[in-house]
């Protein structure tokens, strides 16, 4: 099929590599502008464009699909069906109408739970036993289009959003070929009207760790804000960023370190800190952090 590819970070890496080696033919391909990143703030592309390029297609990156330019030129690719995978902009109703067959998005999440910006994110921190990826035919509403395919995994007790994040992005790219091997066959199925939550855009300030909150929250925290933004405590004014736990037996006054491998007591029950990271280091597995930062039993966080 001749298509229109939209999307930005990572996870839409995978999806656009296996549609080029599906052999279809991708007209064009839709990304975010570079935007400065790194020590010298120099502009980086997103890492769609960079495997774009790298595949010798077309990349686009306008601010804007707003106005009757950009839509006239979306237009005149005259695809048969746009992918969209975490692009970043909102489509008007003039770019899903363009493409004979509209628009479909890989979704993060077995909706219409955590329709929005951070399935993924969201699906740990509340505890959810399972997640999954969705083929959408997108419709004007927030995540609210039917849904074509759909597939589940279980959430790992000890996995984090990076964790689920490759899988996902994996299990989007095989829905997404299929999707388009069998697009005559499938019936787009109208989401249920029960069910419906929504994966706010994590805020920085939800990622201070609270010790007095239950042992089970904190570690879902942990692994749900892990790699990015990374929930973090402040200890002698040094900020440390856990990005792995799991839990653990102990009990004492919440925020205190029980023992020499970093449980540490929360208002009900203990954690385990297993990943961490103090600013301007990289991330070190507990025993390796302990020879740089020590942190003794009955330490106060």
């Amino acid at each position: 099929m001749r298509l229109i590819f939209m999307g930005t970070p990572d996870f839409s890496v995978g999806p656009l590599d296996a549609l080029h080696a599906a052999g279809h033919d991708i007209a064009c391909v839709y990304t975010q502008p570079p935007r400065p990143a790194g020590r010298g703030k120099k502009d980086r592309p997103s890492p769609v464009q960079a495997r774009a390029e790298a595949l010798g297609l077309e990349v686009r990156h306008p601010v804007s699909l707003r106005n009757e330019a950009a839509q006239a030129e979306f237009a005149s690719l005259n695809a048969d069906i746009a992918v969209v995978v975490a692009y970043g902009l909102i489509l008007p109703q003039p770019i899903l109408d363009a493409p004979t067959h509209g628009c479909l998005n890989i979704h993060a999440s077995l909706l219409p739970r955590w329709r929005g910006a951070a399935p993924i994110h969201r699906a740990i921190m509340a505890g959810d036993a399972k997640t999954g990826v969705c083929i959408m035919q997108m419709e004007a509403g927030l995540d609210t289009g039917p849904v074509l395919l759909r597939d589940s995994t279980p959430i790992g007790a000890t996995e984090t959003t990076a964790d689920l994040h490759d899988r996902l992005s994996d299990m989007g790219a095989r829905l997404i070929v299929e999707a388009l091997t069998h697009l005559s066959d499938l019936t787009p199925k109208p989401q249920p009207q029960e069910g419906v939550t929504y994966a706010q855009k994590i805020d920085k300030a939800e990622a201070a760790i609270d010790w007095s909150r239950d042992a089970a929250e904190v570690d879902r925290l942990i692994r749900g804000l892990s790699p990015f933004p990374g929930a973090w405590f402040d200890h002698a004014g040094t900020r440390v960023k856990v990005l792995g736990s799991e839990l653990a037996q102990g009990t004492g006054p919440a925020g205190t370190i029980l023992d020499d491998a970093l449980t540490v007591a929360c208002g009900t029950g203990a954690v385990r800190l297993t990943r961490l990271q103090r600013a301007g280091k990289g991330a070190q597995d507990a025993d390796v952090f302990l020879r740089g930062l020590p942190l003794p039993k009955g330490t106060q966080l």
